[in-house]
C-alpha cells in the first residue's frame, strides 16, 4: 500500500515541477484537487483491479485474504482522497458564499496549468468543452461513492446487501474514470505521470467491464450437488459434503472457495474441510452460525440441493521448511487444519505438529471427529477450552512445546487473538516469517 501510495506521489510531484513561483491561495488549492485527484483514482483502479480475483497475484500479496485486506484499505483512501478533493473543489463556493473571499469561477482540477495563450490542439480543444460535464457527473459520482463505500464498510448491513451494492462502485469508477481523463491536466499524458495513469485507469477500466459482466471467476466454477449434512446444535456448525461435477481442478489443504447454495443470497466464502482426490470428487465444507445467512443454513440446505462453488484461493497451505510446525485453530478457525490432517493421513506425510483448538464449547462427537483426524495425521491435538483452561497464551504455549523456537506457527481464528499471540511471539524471539496468519475477512 505504502509503495502504492509513495509512487504515485512521486510522480505527481515529478508532473508539477516546478512549483508555481507565487504560491497563492489558488495556486495551492489547484495543487491540492490535483494531488488528490491523482491518488483517488490511481487507489480506486488498482483496487478495481483485485477484485477480479487475480490468482497469479496471491503469491506476491500473500494470499487472496491478504489482497482483499489491500483492496479494502485502498477503498477507504480512495474515499478519503475523493472528499478531499471534493472539499478543494468546492472551499472556493463556500467561502464566498459566506463573503469571505470575493466571488468567481476557481478552474481547479489541473486546467490552469496551460494558459489560455497557449496553442490548444483539436484534441485539447475537444476535453476543454467536456469540463462542465465531467465537473456535473464526477460530483454526483462523489456521492455514491461516499454511499456505497459506507454500506461496505458497515458490517450491520447484510452480506448479501454488501455484496449486491459493492458491484455497483465498478460503474462509479466508470464515471470517474470519465471525469479524470477530460480533467487531467493535458500535458501530464505526456510524462511518466499520465504514462502510468493510462495504463492504471486502462486496467481499471477493463476490470469494471469483467465486474459487471459477472466474469469474475467464471472460469474457476463447478457445479456440484449436497450429497451429506452433519449438523452439531450446540456448537451451531454444520458440516456440508458436496459432489462436484468435472472441472474442479483440486485444492491445496487450507485454500478457501466461494460457495453459492442459493442465487439470491449469492456466494459466500468458506474454507475448504477436506484434502482433494481426483477419484472421489467431494469437498466439504463446515460452516458456523455467525450471521444472518449462516445462522439459518441448517434449515435451508437439503441433501440433493445443488451448489457452485469458486475457487480455490488462499495460501494458507503449510508450505515452508521449518522442523516442526504450530498450528492454533480459534473456533470455526479449526477448519483448515481439519483439511490439512486429512491431506497428512493421506499422503503419510511426517513432521512435528502440534494442534491447539481453542473453543467454547466442543460437542462430543466433534471432539471424537477431531481425535481421530489427528491420530491417523500423527499430530498432537491440543484442545483449549476457555472455561475450562482459560485462553490459550504465547505462555502457555511456549510451556507445552518447548522447541516452539524452530516450529513455524499457523493461526486462524479471531483477529484479536491472532494479534495478541503474533505480538507475544515476535517479541520472544520468533522470526516474522514464521507466522502465519489466515485474515478471513472478505468485507
Amino acid at each position: 500500500m505504502w509503495i502504492i501510495l509513495v509512487g504515485l506521489t512521486g510522480l505527481w510531484v515529478l508532473a508539477i515541477m516546478p512549483f508555481p513561483d507565487a504560491m497563492t491561495g489558488k495556486a495551492i488549492r489547484d495543487l491540492f484537487i490535483q494531488y488528490s485527484g491523482i491518488i483517488g483514482i490511481g487507489v480506486m483502479s488498482i483496487a478495481m483491479v483485485l477484485a477480479l480475483r487475480p490468482v497469479w497475484l496471491e503469491p506476491m500479496l500473500g494470499g487472496l485474504d491478504k489482497s482483499y485486506r489491500l483492496h479494502k484499505w485502498l477503498g477507504v483512501i480512495g474515499l478519503g482522497a475523493a472528499v478531499f478533493h471534493w472539499i478543494a473543489a468546492k472551499a472556493p463556493h463556500w467561502l464566498s458564499s459566506l463573503g469571505l473571499i470575493e466571488g468567481g469561477r476557481g478552474r481547479g482540477h489541473g486546467d490552469g496549468a496551460n494558459s489560455a495563450s497557449d496553442s490548444l490542439n483539436q484534441v485539447q480543444a475537444f476535453f476543454d468543452g467536456l469540463h462542465g460535464p465531467a465537473k456535473f457527473i464526477g460530483e454526483w459520482a462523489f456521492y455514491g461513492l461516499v454511499l456505497l463505500i459506507a454500506l461496505s464498510l458497515i458490517k450491520r448491513f447484510p452480506y448479501r446487501i454488501f455484496a449486491k451494492t459493492h458491484t455497483i462502485i465498478a460503474v462509479v469508477y466508470l464515471i470517474l474514470v470519465f471525469h479524470t481523463v477530460v480533467l487531467l491536466d493535458f500535458a501530464s499524458w505526456t510524462q511518466p505521470l499520465g504514462i502510468v495513469m493510462g495504463m492504471l485507469l486502462l486496467a481499471g477500466v477493463v476490470s469494471a467491464i469483467l465486474v459487471l459482466t459477472r466474469q469474475v471467476g467464471k472460469r474457476r466454477k463447478v457445479e456440484g450437488t449436497i450429497e451429506e449434512q452433519h449438523y452439531f446444535p450446540k456448537m451451531k456448525v454444520l458440516e456440508t459434503l458436496i459432489l462436484l461435477k468435472v472441472g474442479w481442478k483440486g485444492h491445496k489443504s487450507g485454500q478457501f472457495a466461494f460457495v453459492t447454495f442459493d442465487s439470491k443470497e449469492g456466494q459466500h466464502p468458506y474454507t475448504i474441510a477436506s484434502d482433494w482426490d481426483e477419484n472421489n470428487p467431494r469437498i466439504m465444507f463446515i460452516t458456523k452460525a455467525l450471521g444472518d445467512y449462516t445462522n439459518h443454513l441448517p434449515e435451508k440446505l437439503n441433501i440433493g440441493d445443488k451448489a457452485i462453488v469458486e475457487g480455490p484461493y488462499g495460501c494458507f497451505t503449510f508450505d515452508d521448511t521449518a522442523k516442526r510446525q504450530i498450528w492454533i485453530g480459534g473456533g470455526i478457525g479449526i477448519t483448515p487444519f481439519i483439511a490439512r490432517m486429512k491431506h497428512l493421513a493421506h499422503n503419510r506425510v511426517s513432521q512435528p505438529i502440534d494442534l491447539f483448538h481453542c473453543t467454547t464449547e466442543l460437542e462430543p462427537d466433534a471432539l471424537k471427529k477431531l481425535t481421530a483426524d489427528a491420530a491417523a495425521a500423527n499430530v498432537n491435538l491440543h484442545v483449549i477450552i476457555d472455561s475450562r483452561d482459560g485462553q490459550l497464551t504465547g505462555e502457555k504455549l511456549r510451556t507445552i512445546v518447548p522447541d516452539w523456537k524452530s516450529a513455524s506457527v499457523w493461526f486462524c481464528g479471531p483477529v484479536g487473538f491472532g494479534k495478541a499471540l503474533h505480538k507475544d511471539f515476535l517479541k520472544n524471539g520468533l522470526p516474522t516469517k514464521n507466522f502465519h496468519q489466515e485474515l478471513f475477512d472478505m468485507r
